[in-house]
């Protein structure tokens, strides 16, 4: 049956983070439970420092992707859950759908609910999708659906690579080596393959990689200005951006459409498309 269970502050990171690495799950299906946060209130001082990190100008409009960074904590706890059907650890992020559907201003009040959903078979193993929404009093301004794949079958780390000719037209990006601390620090996104040679080796990367959540916001901010006042982006992660790297982002001139791929070789690391909502 159904629950729905109303929190009275955003989950704590810290104690998260260790349960995420004691819980022994136990699920095989869902957990059939809704997590809400009411009248949660925007800090402009960190959406400034989100917005620096991820290349937005700086204002008091909230980007398409911080939503995802405020229902992060909510996100995290359900997934922390004995009953969800396995462990955070080792989860690979595929896919992301962002519905920004109107402007938001940081001086609206949120309220946020996340839920798990659909799980899946997949060629490599079952994914899942987290959904987030986030509504202005009974207006919903905001949804996200996180998709993660549990790998239970041979197959190389994420999405397998996709290679095409270089752009030539596109336009270069270089990110440094501390891009995957800095989006940890904004997002509360810890996870180790970001900030740790180490951590990262230990699940199959070369070294530590930028958040998925990182690069489709640096997309969208290098279209800002140029997108609707509300729209719909998908965006899929086909291989990760192993840091420091050099990247070239190439859109089509409306912003519809949009690549990152690695300029030496053609290999796409992700791709999205946006449309009105």
């Amino acid at each position: 049956m159904p629950v729905v269970e109303e929190l009275t502050r955003p989950p704590a990171l810290g104690p998260l983070y260790r349960r995420v690495l004691l819980t022994r799950h136990s699920g095989t299906e869902l957990p059939d439970t809704t997590l809400v946060l009411r009248d949660v209130h925007v800090d402009r001082e960190h959406l400034a420092r989100y917005q620096r990190v991820c290349g937005y100008r700086v204002g008091d409009a909230l980007a398409p992707g911080y939503p995802h960074v405020l229902a992060f904590p909510l996100a995290l706890a359900l997934m922390a859950r004995r009953d969800f059907p396995f462990p955070v650890a080792g989860l690979v992020h595929l896919a992301n759908r962002i519905e920004l559907l109107r402007p938001v201003d940081a001086a609206e009040r949120l309220e946020l609910t996340v839920r798990a959903a659909d799980l899946r078979g997949h060629p490599r193993g079952r994914s899942v999708d987290v959904r987030a929404t986030a509504s202005v009093g009974d207006e919903v301004v905001w949804r996200g659906v996180s998709t993660y794949l549990r790998k239970e079958k041979p197959g190389s780390p994420g999405a397998a690579a996709a290679t095409e000719a270089a752009p030539a037209d596109g336009i270069r990006w270089t990110i440094g080596r501390d891009v995957g601390t800095a989006y940890a620090r904004v997002s509360g996104d810890r996870n180790p393959i970001h900030t740790s040679r180490l951590a990262a080796r230990a699940f199959g990367y070369p070294g530590p990689i930028a958040h998925g959540m990182w690069s489709a916001a640096r997309s969208l901010a290098a279209l800002e200005g140029r997108l609707p006042g509300g729209y719909a982006v998908e965006v899929a992660f086909r291989r990760p951006i192993v840091l420091p790297a050099r990247v070239c982002f190439t859109g089509t001139p409306d912003g519809s459409r949009w690549t990152v791929t690695d300029p030496r070789t053609g290999t796409t690391h992700l791709t999205g498309e946006v449309t009105p909502a």
